[in-house]
C-alpha cells in the first residue's frame, strides 16, 4: 500500500465513467492483469504507454510487450452510438480524456475534476 496514490481513484472515476457514457460495462473488460493492459492498449494506444514507462524507468517483461503489441489510440468518437449519444457529449469526452491517462502526473486531480466544464450545470443548479 506504500505506493497508493489518489490518482489511481481517478482512473477508476475514468473506467467508470466510460462505461457510463460508452454504455459498455465493464469498459475495459480484461481476463487477467496481462490482458487488462491489452484492453487498455487497444484504447488509449501503446505511444502513451511507452512514453510512460520511459518517463519512470519500468520496463516490461518480453514476453508481456509481445503480447501487449503495437496498437493506436482510438479516438474516442469510435465509442459514440445511437443509443449513448446523448450522454458522450464534448464536456464528458474531454472529462474522460483527462482521467484516463497511463502517468498520473497527467490525470486530473480530485479537485480539478470537481472543477471541469462537465459539471458546470451541477454548480449552475446549486447557486456555486
Amino acid at each position: 500500500l506504500r505506493d497508493y496514490d489518489y490518482s489511481l481513484d481517478l482512473w477508476s472515476l475514468g473506467c467508470m465513467f466510460a462505461g457510463m457514457i460508452f454504455s459498455k460495462q465493464p469498459f475495459f473488460r480484461g481476463r487477467d492483469n496481462e490482458h487488462q493492459l491489452v484492453k487498455i492498449c487497444e484504447i488509449l494506444g501503446t505511444d502513451e504507454l511507452d512514453k510512460y514507462l520511459q518517463t519512470y524507468g519500468i520496463e516490461l517483461r518480453s514476453d508481456l510487450r509481445a503480447y501487449v503489441g503495437v496498437q493506436s489510440k482510438k479516438p474516442w468518437s469510435k465509442f459514440i452510438k445511437r443509443k449513448n449519444k446523448q450522454w458522450a457529449v464534448p464536456e464528458a469526452i474531454d472529462f474522460l480524456d483527462k482521467l484516463l491517462k497511463f502517468d498520473h502526473q497527467e490525470r486530473l486531480t480530485a479537485k480539478e475534476a470537481m472543477a471541469h466544464a462537465y459539471f458546470q450545470p451541477v454548480r449552475e443548479r446549486e447557486g456555486k
